[in-house]
């Protein structure tokens, strides 16, 4: 069975070493020669538009998939005509456009922010008022990793609508004036994240919640099980990737990241953030963590096979974690000489901000996990760029 990837980049790669051992092979489509999943499979080189280059990349194919949200619509539209893709393009039209995603949260009755959209410069402030400050500005399209957003809010002094509307407009010309999602800036106590599955059949498994850590808008940190001592945040997650994955009529992993915040009397709500139509980060935890990681159910989703178990594989009340390696790492000597710690490195070069690889640590217990997580992050923060 030969499987088909748009895009070559570390999420690819991953999905190509879970599938080797069910007996797949893989090409992968990018638009660099040097991508990560060159080492894994074999890479057509072009540009996602480029009909020659799809064409090459097509031919023999059994499945598509694709490992970021970002590859052009029409790309895919293009690829269902010769052969079966999923996740659906509804899913990526939908996951590409901020607006597109808060009208289905809504339509669905998944609590979001307050939010505005703004494709004039006029709204601006109007947009602002109706949400209040502080807000964030997002573009519609594109941004990941703390890209494409600014926070907007008072100064210490001066709060005059002046002062206010300019502050808006510098945040909009960063952005070329693109039209924007004015959101009103929750005050959340957790990022929590849920990782779905959903079969050919319909079938769903969902995987336990991951309490995720960003800083300068990357992420940095996620543990799972996240704590949820009555398990009324999981039911809500998965209540609402249920209503997502029916509507999209979704097939493969998608990921929802959602604030958690706590309301009058201690009521605890998740406000919906964001979806991911594809294996995500907050979820490579798995891979170690469950007995059938989220790579390989992606791929027995869009092939047709049964889902695999999203259990933890060790005994119960077992612990996870995932530590990203942001531009540089420690040796792999340091990090495997703590126990529980697997290490993932993606074959690529070290830079600022860069996503070079990711560390997993388990433990049987949250005091033990913590433990070696101080550890881990202690050699990871002192490597880290960026």
């Amino acid at each position: 069975m030969l499987i088909g990837i748009l895009g070559g980049g570390q999420l690819g790669r991953m999905l190509a070493l879970a599938g080797y051992p069910l007996g797949m092979r893989f090409r992968f489509l990018d638009q660099a020669s040097n991508a990560p999943a060159a080492d894994v499979g074999e890479l057509v080189v072009g540009q996602f538009t480029d009909r020659d280059a799809l064409d090459r990349f097509a031919a023999g194919l059994d499945f598509v998939t694709y490992e970021f949200e970002n590859v052009p619509v029409e790309t895919v539209e293009y690829l269902e005509g010769k052969l079966r893709v999923a996740p659906p393009v509804a899913a990526l039209r939908t996951g590409q456009d901020r607006s597109a995603e808060k009208a289905m949260f809504t339509r669905l009755g998944i609590p979001v922010p307050e939010y505005s959209i703004v494709r004039e410069h006029a709204d601006l402030t109007i947009a602002a008022e109706h949400v209040g400050l502080p807000c964030v500005m997002k573009t519609l399209r594109l941004g990941y990793d703390g890209k494409g957003q600014a926070v907007v809010k008072h100064s210490a002094g001066d709060t005059s609508p002046r002062h206010i509307s300019a502050r808006l407009d510098g945040a909009w010309i960063t952005f070329d004036r693109v039209p924007v999602i004015v959101e009103k800036l929750v005050p959340f106590s957790r990022e929590i994240s849920i990782i779905s599955c959903r079969g050919t059949d319909g079938d769903i498994v969902y995987y336990p919640l991951a309490q995720n850590v960003h800083r300068a808008g990357i992420l940095r940190l996620s543990t799972s099980p996240a704590p949820d001592p009555h398990g009324a945040l999981a039911a809500q997650a998965q209540a609402a990737a249920k209503k997502i994955l029916e509507h999209l009529n979704y097939v493969g992993v998608l990921a929802i990241e959602f604030f958690l915040q706590t309301g009058p009397g201690g009521a605890k709500t998740l406000l919906a953030n964001e979806i991911a139509p594809r294996v995500h980060n907050s979820g490579h935890w798995s891979i170690e963590g469950s007995i059938c990681g989220q790579f390989e159910n992606h791929l027995r989703a869009v092939t047709g096979l049964p889902l695999g178990s999203t259990e933890s594989p060790g005994p119960v009340g077992g612990q996870c974690a995932m530590v990203n390696l942001i531009g540089g790492t420690p040796t792999a000597d340091e990090l495997l000489a703590i126990p529980g710690v697997s290490l993932h490195l993606y074959g690529k070069k070290p830079r600022l901000g860069r996503k070079i690889g990711h560390v997993t640590v388990r433990a049987p217990n949250v005091v033990q996990l913590q433990e070696r997580l101080n550890i881990v992050t202690a050699l990871v923060d002192a490597h880290a760029q960026g």
